[in-house]
């Protein structure tokens, strides 16, 4: 009887210490993977984030890879070692389900690292600026992504409620500058709450997302519209995303005044006036800027970049046929429109770095096929030096020059924060590095 429980203890234990190793094994391999992945994003230069980007508490971490399965993106995150590392970090666009998805908060959202810093204005937990009374949401706050945008126009404009507003019919209650994403949402919450309040808008409806490329697939998630419901979008055109905007606000009677560029906000007698480039005076008791940071493009400061030729953003492309075109940039909305306009026009993409690291997987993927089948031709280490009428001359990293014939010249080098406009209101802005961002879960 002693003997055959001293086999059958033996048995379990060789059983126990085989699936241990097993295991050790298993982890072993998939951290080489996980390793290799890694090496190969650092030769690529996608290892070092760009924008909004999870940090990893390995401390707290558990390795359940709740985060690795959450991220859309895919290969943004991996298990190394037995801990949550980021892979390729660049092609991080800020979705935060990773986040949402860690069973013991390891995960925090940061913006910048300890090397590359990143402008934002100061901003509050409930969204309201070191001026009290003005509030920001959105891609001004370092949220860029659609739901994200939506979810904090939401919330700013509740947080004004629970500050509270005085009684005063004289005055709007609310301003809200900007009708992109957050704009909107903050339109929508700010009528649920029966507010007098009006939405502002430079451009037009949509902001930031009217300026896309009119064929552009827009990544977006799940996301709740005050007075609308659930929508869930996935895969969802930029034509799809602005005819339900449009549609949620015509339901709920919210007009958006367009072409409505904001000069200033000062405060008076408690109230801050708004006032816009044509001379147009609100008062209201609080403010929400709900702007891009691209609102305003920025310029390479080049010979020729004021002709008619030249412009910065893409909206008919099918529009375009039978020219010679020059694209700038290296991100997702010059890759885009370079294979936008690539169909029936001869493109030149010029990039100043010598590989793409600011894109999507799948535009990488497409563009370097683009170029595989020899639909756009692809100039790295190389910048825009003067404009023509003609022609345009570009250069080298080792500065020699060299010219193409040209008939439009397409520019996707960033925005530059409107930071005039905002220390005018008095808005204080800080060089961020390595930033947490506050998100609700």
């Amino acid at each position: 009887m002693l003997l055959e429980e001293i086999v059958i203890y033996t048995i379990v234990f060789l059983f126990c210490i085989a699936m241990i190793v097993f295991y050790l094994r298993k982890l072993k391999k998939a951290s080489q993977v996980v390793q290799a992945k890694i090496e190969k994003a650092k030769e690529e230069g996608l290892h070092e984030p760009v924008s909004l980007h999870p940090v990893i508490d390995l401390g707290t971490c558990i390795k359940s890879g709740a985060c690795v399965e959450a991220c859309p993106e895919k290969d943004i995150l991996g298990i190394l070692n037995g801990g949550g590392t980021l892979i390729n970090a660049s092609n991080c666009i800020g979705h935060g389900a990773c986040f949402h998805a860690c069973p013991v908060e390891a995960i925090t959202l940061v913006i910048g690292t300890e090397k590359r810093g990143v402008d934002l204005p100061h901003v509050s937990e409930n969204y309201e600026t070191n001026v009290p009374g003005i509030y920001i949401a959105g891609e001004l706050g370092g949220m860029g992504l659609i739901k994200n945008s939506v979810d904090q126009g939401c919330f700013a404009v509740e947080n004004m409620i629970k500050s509270g507003f005085k009684k005063d019919n004289s005055t709007l209650d609310l301003v809200i500058i900007g009708a992109g994403p957050a704009g909107i949402a903050a339109s929508l919450s700010a009528k649920k709450y029966k507010l007098n309040f009006v939405t502002l808008e430079q451009d037009t409806l949509g902001g930031t997302v009217f300026t896309f490329p009119r064929s552009k697939v827009v990544m977006t998630a799940p996301m709740e519209l005050p007075l609308y419901g659930k929508i869930k979008l996935y895969d969802t055109s930029k034509t799809e995303l602005l005819a339900l905007w449009n549609d949620a606000l015509t339901k709920n009677n919210i007009s958006i005044q367009e072409n409505t560029k904001v000069e200033a906000i000062t405060p008076e007698n408690g109230h801050f006036k708004v006032v816009t480039q044509k001379g147009k005076e609100f008062m209201a008791k609080k403010v929400l800027l709900a702007i891009g940071r691209r609102g305003s493009p920025r310029k390479l400061g080049v010979p020729g970049e004021m002709t008619e030729k030249v412009t910065y953003r893409l909206l008919e492309p099918e529009l375009i046929q039978n020219k010679e075109v020059l694209v700038v940039g290296g991100g997702d909305s010059a890759v885009e429109s370079a294979l936008l306009l690539a169909e029936g026009n001869k493109v030149v993409l010029s990039y100043r770095k010598d590989q793409f690291s600011r894109v999507k997987p799948k535009n990488r993927s497409k563009i370097l096929s683009a170029i595989e089948k020899g639909l756009v031709d692809v100039r790295y280490n190389t910048n825009l030096r003067e404009i023509g009428k003609t022609q345009v001359t570009l250069s080298h990293k080792d500065g020699e020059q060299f010219s193409l014939n040209n008939d439009l010249v397409y520019i996707f080098a960033g925005g530059e924060l409107p930071t005039q406009f905002l220390q005018k209101a008095g808005v204080e802005i800080t060089k961020r590095f390595g930033y947490t961002m506050k998100k609700h879960r």
